[in-house]
């Protein structure tokens, strides 16, 4: 498991699973001959993508920034459908690092696509789920929390039942900001779902941002290379121009969800990679 040092933050890696997702839809009108030598595709012009959940340890508390794949939650169809070559081994990994998952004091969801979202929840019987993570507080914008409840023609196909209705009673939404403890906020940037947000950590000279799925890998830098999959592409181009702005600025570590080469990456002021974390 790869671990960061960030200030007083401590991130690590955990397996949330693996899909396989099309490549021009990652990608969005980004001509295939400019990003494939970037990140390749297999046969079927589908790209490899981590659901890796990071442990923050911070302030003597245990949260988690998404939440993997789960186990047993995508049917055979679906399983295909996704390209899904693992499933979740987020508990066994906390086992080993000595946590179970009653020791997760909060989980900070970006947004609550399926891909973030199932291992929030496991099946107890046909239709029947129960949460994982029974003792922590879920962290999602009130935007995205309306709905994953209340989904729309398009995003049902992403937005289920069964990874919200087991924990809809330790959800705590908000609006534009919320700080988690001393310089950890979570901030609504809308872009890929209309309720997506990005996470921020900052202690004096250091910083780390999560963009979630603003900027799923390392080949999502340019600003403009956003994905088919927004529901607000020009909400996304704003907000990734925005944030890495700020974070050349700050010479942040970019911190990734979804890159199967890399965990995260320091930029420079000019958006030069200075220092990167690779994925073993």
């Amino acid at each position: 498991m790869e671990k960061l040092k960030v200030g007083r933050a401590t991130l690590t890696w955990l397996q949330g699973g693996v899909i396989h997702l099309d490549g021009g839809a990652m990608f969005g009108v980004v001509p295939k001959v400019l990003w494939q030598s970037k990140y390749p595709t297999n046969e079927w012009n589908q790209i490899e993508l981590r659901t890796d959940p990071i442990l923050l340890q911070l302030d003597g508390r245990n949260y988690l920034i998404d939440s993997g794949i789960g186990q047993n939650k995508l049917t055979e169809k679906q399983q295909r459908n996704f390209g899904v070559r693992e499933q979740s081994k987020v508990v066994y990994d906390l086992a080993v690092l000595g946590l179970a998952p009653n020791d997760i004091h909060g989980i900070l969801m970006t947004h609550m696509h399926f891909d973030h979202a199932s291992g929030l929840t496991y099946p107890v019987a046909a239709d029947a789920y129960e949460s994982v993570f029974k003792n922590a507080v879920i962290y999602v914008t009130d935007i995205e929390w309306k709905e994953m409840r209340n989904p729309n023609i398009r995003s049902k196909n992403t937005y289920w039942k069964s990874n919200w209705e087991a924990i809809k009673k330790q959800v705590q939404p908000f609006s534009h900001e919320i700080e988690i403890t001393d310089g950890l906020k979570m901030i609504h940037s809308g872009g890929h779902s209309d309720g997506h947000s990005v996470i921020v950590f900052e202690e004096g000279d250091t910083c780390w941002i999560h963009m979630a799925d603003i900027m799923p890998t390392h080949a999502h830098q340019n600003k403009l290379w956003v994905l088919a999959y927004d529901d607000y592409p020009v909400t996304s181009v704003y907000q990734k121009e925005k944030w890495m702005a700020y974070g050349y600025q700050r010479q942040a570590w970019y911190t990734f969800y979804h890159d199967v080469y890399y965990r995260a990456i320091k930029f420079n002021g000019l958006g030069i990679c200075m220092n990167q974390l690779v994925r073993k």
